[in-house]
């Protein structure tokens, strides 16, 4: 990233600690206020993710920056025994584990609190990585990418959906105006934390997407790197294999 961009700008904590705390501060209000400033798209995207690993037949998936486990609960359509859900806010970890346990999944999805940049993991552990508008939130991108290479199975699909910018017009135009002006204002009627909201669409803002972040998953060892723009732009995924 050519600009490291922090939740809090006054804090002298790193950007992994204010990550923490700035999801553990909006963790109750996560969920409707996505719903609300993608207009529920991201449901769409994730059910796409599901789509490319369910082809696979992973039976063990890791769900990097799990948060309250949407994509981790999205994922037992894939037939996989084992889901486990890591994310470094035990605040979103528990909203996840309440929702995992309605729908009675507990035997197939763990939650587990831990930082993407040293999984407690062993080597070629799982047969899938996924990561859900969560890499952007690396404090550091290729140390986190290195380590999801680590302890992914030879042959393992890592998929990622993150934000990106639109290139094309009308599109980039409209992007801008509502990062920059109207998606703040809807967190801040939803969330106690001001600086949240205003950080997520920054830091998606200088976010190496596109050929970018594809040249990036080379460089950690990445094959068969290719990605998938979603909604004129504002979203990709991403697809790589070990």
């Amino acid at each position: 990233m050519s600009k490291k961009v922090t939740p809090y700008k006054d804090s002298s904590l790193g950007k992994k600690e204010q990550v923490t705390k700035m999801f553990d501060t909006i963790s109750t209000n996560y969920d409707g206020l996505n719903r609300v400033i993608s207009f529920g798209i991201d449901i769409k995207w994730r059910k796409r993710v599901v789509a490319i690993l369910k082809k696979k037949q992973p039976q063990s998936i890791l769900d990097i920056a799990t948060g309250t486990g949407d994509l981790a609960i999205n994922l037992v359509e894939t037939g996989a025994k084992k889901i486990v859900g890591l994310d470094i806010s035990a605040g979103m970890l528990e909203v996840g584990k309440k929702k995992i346990n309605e729908k009675k999944l507990a035997s197939t999805i763990e939650m587990v609190v831990g930082d993407s940049e040293d999984l407690p993991f062993e080597e070629n552990t799982f047969d899938a990585v996924t990561v859900a508008f969560g890499v952007r939130n690396f404090d550091n991108l290729e140390k986190g990418l290195a380590e999801i290479y680590r302890v992914l199975q030879p042959g393992g699909t890592f998929v990622v959906l993150e934000t990106s910018v639109p290139t094309k017009t009308p599109f980039k135009q409209g992007y801008h105006f509502y990062t920059k002006n109207i998606l703040p204002k809807i967190g801040r009627l939803f969330s106690k934390d001001d600086s949240a909201y205003a950080y997520l669409s920054e830091s998606a803002a200088v976010f190496p997407h596109g050929r970018e972040f594809n040249n990036i998953l080379k460089k950690i060892g990445f094959i068969g790197v290719e990605n998938k723009p979603q909604t004129f732009g504002v979203a990709s995924i991403y697809v790589a294999t070990k």
